[in-house]
């Protein structure tokens, strides 16, 4: 099958692309620059820009399904606005080349928990979507844990500079974090499946933790042990400001994200795992192979809690 992977040059973009090669499938992968990008071997590649739907026109030439993998944060507060724009150029310029068949990865999260700027500009992209011609198979995940997540970079160095962190009351929030191998599984898989077409799947690994035990776990991989002392007055925005002097991660992402931790990001509906039956990787195994490391034995929650 002949497939298009916008999203190529991101983190699970450069993934899915040799994923989907090795599948057996005519890959193509649309990018701004060319000359940016080392394409893997056996992959088309075309140039076109989400927000300038002139460069779009012919780049889904002969393409049965496409991926949509584009999200706007690091554009800072206008990034709703242009999650909007590049759907809406997307939809117009697949309908127009007869695409079949579309995959988004989203977001996880209840719409009557009142979702994030983040979480629900995901969702409205979502609904942009399912306006074209084709049919849309939905995968939402929460955090993926992998090199080059900006979530998990952002609990990374978190749990590497600070031994004790004062935070809001969203260290309690539940969270199902997800290997980047098993999402990019997910993928590839439900391409297989016809019968997944128009339909809408959770995607999760196979343990929910509080984000005050992922920043526990993550830390114990690095021989840290943060104390996390949870306070009622430190809004997600204030936290957000916090963890742009303490990380690396830019505002323009960190804030969309940490005022998205407040939003509980579980899975409620499992029927994926009949379809794509895959063995989930346990977290601690994701963790360590996003650091590069081997995997250790599960820490107990209970002896490294803080007051």
């Amino acid at each position: 099958m002949k497939v298009l992977v916008t999203g190529a040059t991101g983190f699970v973009g450069r993934h899915l692309v040799p994923a989907l090669s090795e599948a057996g499938h005519e890959v193509v992968a649309l990018v701004r620059d060319r000359t940016q990008y080392v394409t893997p071997e056996g992959v088309e590649v075309v140039e076109g820009d989400l927000f300038d739907a002139e460069t779009l026109e012919g780049a889904m030439d002969g393409v049965e399904a496409a991926y949509y993998l584009v999200h706007s944060m690091r554009a800072g507060g206008d990034f709703e606005s242009r999650d909007r724009l590049a759907a809406r150029n997307f939809v117009a310029a697949a309908t127009a080349e007869g695409v079949q068949r579309v995959i988004y990865l989203g977001g996880l999260g209840e719409e009557r928990d009142r979702l994030s700027p983040h979480l629900r500009s995901r969702r409205e992209v979502e609904h942009l979507l399912h306006s074209g011609s084709f049919s849309v198979t939905t995968l939402r995940a929460a955090i993926i844990i992998g090199d080059g997540s900006a979530s998990f970079e952002m609990i990374r160095q978190l749990a590497t500079r600070l031994p004790v962190m004062v935070t809001p009351q969203w260290v309690e929030t539940e969270c199902q974090p997800i290997a980047i191998d098993d999402v990019v599984g997910y993928l590839v898989g439900v391409l297989d499946h016809p019968e997944t077409a128009g339909e809408t799947y959770e995607i999760g690994g196979p343990e929910v933790l509080t984000y005050r035990e992922i920043l526990q776990r993550v830390g114990a991989h690095i021989k840290q042990s943060p104390t996390i002392v949870p306070v009622p007055v430190l809004t997600p925005r204030l936290s957000s400001y916090w963890i742009g002097l303490v990380t690396d991660v830019e505002t323009s992402v960190a804030r969309p994200l940490i005022e998205g931790l407040k939003n509980p990001v579980v899975v409620h509906d499992e029927r994926i795992r009949d379809i794509v039956p895959l063995e989930l990787t346990p977290f601690d195994d994701a963790v360590a192979a996003a650091l590069g490391g081997e995997p250790i034995e599960p820490i107990s929650i209970e002896t490294q809690t803080g007051v």
